[in-house]
């Protein structure tokens, strides 16, 4: 049977070749080190040979440094030692001892992301009240029996929203320290969505302006993605919305738009 660590091994330096780049070069070599670098191998196959180490190394490396921001240090020297018994086969731990070791070392890591996880989101979750509770009280601002903060800048007209409404809106969305983590002005896109089919903050949020209104959200993270977070958003985030209501395409006029361009598309043309 071959050890975990080989297999391990073999699968991480696979998936480095064959898939994204770990990393970006910072510049162009120059013509100097592009000659050393050709010189320095007698064909393809050690420098490719080579070119897996590399990213093998800085690969882990990367890890290493994840690892260590959870309070977990790692021997770099004896990483390399057991890679080099590994490929010369003269392992010091069986098969069965490396499985074990490992296994309890991606149980420590789990516990150490967990508990890093845990004391962000009480951070998140602290610093997320205490800029609702200040916000709440500036001139203008209401709060609604879900928790959610808003103050209407402009309030717009036309008829109210309903859920079934499809909207179309340019918003910005920061954390409470102001990170910026989506704008559609910067993308120069607006965006469409039924309005029954986001979080719900923006689906409460939204029905307090109409057509051409403005608004400033201020989400608890229970009316937004929660303890679990999204990509860019920690866990228990309050979140912060500028948001502007371009358009609003109500559910029955969008059908009966849809079946009327339709019907136009199936019909034959008048001679």
């Amino acid at each position: 049977m071959k050890s975990l660590f080989k297999v391990t091994l073999l699968a991480t330096t696979m998936t480095v070749a064959l898939n994204a780049p770990v990393f970006a070069a910072s510049a162009e070599p120059t013509k100097d080190v592009a000659a050393s670098s050709a010189s320095a191998f007698k064909n393809d196959d050690q420098k490719a040979a080579y070119a897996l180490g590399a990213s093998l190394g800085r690969y882990m490396e990367n890890s290493l440094q994840e690892q260590e921001k959870l309070g977990i240090k790692l021997d770099k020297d004896q990483l390399i030692v057991g890679v080099q018994d590994a490929f010369a086969n003269k392992s010091k731990l069986s098969d069965q001892e490396i499985e074990q070791s490992l296994q309890a070392f991606e149980a420590r890591v789990q516990s150490a992301a967990q508990e890093k996880m845990k004391k962000e989101s009480q951070e998140s979750e602290a610093k997320g009240k205490a800029f609702r509770d200040a916000f709440a009280k500036e001139k203008g601002s209401k709060t609604s029996s879900t928790g959610l903060v808003y103050k209407v800048e402009k309030e717009g007209s036309g008829e109210a929203l309903k859920d079934s409404d499809t909207v179309v809106v340019n918003y910005k969305g920061t954390l409470t320290d102001g990170k910026e983590f989506d704008n559609s002005y910067t993308r120069n896109e607006p965006l469409s969505f039924r309005l029954d089919g986001v979080i719900p903050g923006w689906t409460e949020g939204l029905k307090y302006i109409k057509k051409g209104g403005k608004i400033k959200l201020v989400i608890p993270p229970e009316l937004a993605y929660g303890p679990n977070g999204v990509p860019g958003i920690p866990p228990n985030s309050t979140l912060v919305f500028d948001v502007e209501l371009l358009d609003v395409k109500p559910a029955q006029k969008e059908a009966e738009a849809k079946t009327d361009a339709e019907a136009k598309t199936e019909a034959p043309a008048h001679k």
